[in-house]
């Protein structure tokens, strides 16, 4: 059993001992631990001051008995790093942003910091990363391009958050990344959409398709679903006789081979949406054929009974959302009409909400926003909107009738 002691050090530090017995060689096994106390409060409460520092040891003598504890001056980049995934990234983080911040930080951020020392990494250490993100020699492909603004935006993000968990761990007493500022992001990529001649033409060239290609369409512009809420789409959230669509998980990713079904993104993401006439029957077709193609696929059909998704594979799992989106390409390369991504059939869905002059609350419950705030991206809108608005002003300049004298 550790023993442990607590020994002033100054007016507002504390030592931490922890005594193991003797190691191998016969010389004494002791880690300690300085720490100090910065709320006045705390300070000038005696009673209160002892327990946090019984407390803090008690949590020391754990770790240094499990043997998690590495003192800060030995403690490497790449050390800290793989506790900053166990700890923060793979519990409190969705999959899909963990394996943006498990790409980056493997990617480039470990090769060039991992073996330095936590406390000897200073600002200017981050400064010089973020330049040599800017040069050829950070691209890994073999075009030798630069890196795109976002990319470089992403590895600051990342390291922010790497730096301030050493802080909030106590692990540094400072952060370097104070007085860094976030990098420019100079290409950021346009909001696309379609206007309404290109949506005449989508939903022309819909009419050729095959059902299920018609539906997975229709839906990401008639409702502004996202790719992961209609990749989780079952049947069982789809009320045709009211003609209601339940929001109520989604499929962002697959991990391993497997779907990753999760709830909706946030509390405004679980919704009910209402849909047209035309989309109930087109769903109700749908319906019909997608019974056929189950019952055709027989053994092959190994997902549980209660489970029925939309798109689905030949086993019935869940379709992977990066499968829409290639179904997506192929339909509107197919058809030539202007390259979008599947996401912004969600931004075409909006925009011609605000073009039919539907109230902003309305369109943010359907769209699953927060708030109407986000639906202040939506500037570009149709250009009949903006001649609409132009052509409002000409009674200003209607001649008067002047009284004659």
């Amino acid at each position: 059993m550790a023993k442990g002691s607590i020994e002033k050090r100054g007016k507002s530090s504390w030592r931490l001992t922890v005594e193991l017995g003797t190691d191998a060689s016969g010389e004494r096994d002791v880690e300690r631990k300085t720490i100090r106390v910065e709320d006045p409060e705390l300070l000038r409460a005696p009673r209160r001051l002892q327990n946090y520092l019984d407390e803090e040891l008690v949590k020391f003598k754990m770790e240094v008995e499990a043997g998690h504890y590495i003192r800060p001056e030995k403690l490497t980049f790449q050390a800290f790093t793989e506790k900053w995934v166990q700890k923060f990234v793979e519990p409190e983080l969705e999959e899909k942003t963990q394996g943006n911040y498990k790409f980056h930080v493997d990617r480039r951020i470990l090769p060039y910091f991992g073996s330095m020392h936590m406390d000897k990494i200073k600002t200017m250490h981050i400064t010089d990363y973020l330049d040599y993100l800017r040069t050829p020699e950070a691209c890994l492909k073999k075009d030798g391009k630069a890196l795109g603004s976002a990319t470089i935006v992403y590895n600051y993000r990342v390291l922010s958050s790497i730096f301030s968990k050493a802080v909030e761990w106590k692990v540094l007493k400072e952060n370097p990344m104070t007085g860094v500022k976030k990098p420019r992001e100079n290409d950021v990529r346009e909001m696309e959409y379609y206007d309404e001649q290109e949506i005449q033409l989508l939903f022309a060239a819909l009419e050729d398709e095959a059902i299920d290609v018609r539906v997975l369409i229709t839906l990401a512009i008639t409702t502004g679903m996202r790719r992961g809420e209609l990749a989780g789409l079952e049947w069982k959230n789809i009320d045709l006789q009211n003609g209601v669509i339940d929001i109520k998980q989604t499929v962002p990713m697959l991990k391993d081979g497997k779907p990753v079904i999760k709830g909706p993104k946030n509390k405004a993401s679980k919704r009910s949406i209402s849909l047209s006439p035309s989309v109930i029957n087109e769903l109700k077709l749908y319906r019909t054929e997608w019974r056929k193609m189950k019952l055709k696929l027989g053994d092959k059909w190994t997902a549980p009974t209660d489970q029925e998704f939309l798109f689905c594979r030949t086993n019935g799992e869940p379709s992977d959302p990066q499968r829409l989106t290639k179904r997506w390409i192929a339909f509107h390369r197919k058809h030539v009409l202007k390259p979008i991504r599947l996401h912004d059939l969600r931004h075409t869905s909006v925009s011609w909400m605000i073009f039919k002059k539907i109230h902003s609350e309305a369109i943010a419950r359907r769209v699953g926003h927060t708030n109407t705030k986000m639906l202040e991206i939506y500037g570009h809108i149709f250009k009949s909107v903006d001649k609409a608005a132009a052509e409002a002003f000409d009674d200003m300049f209607k001649p008067t009738v002047r009284k004659k004298g």
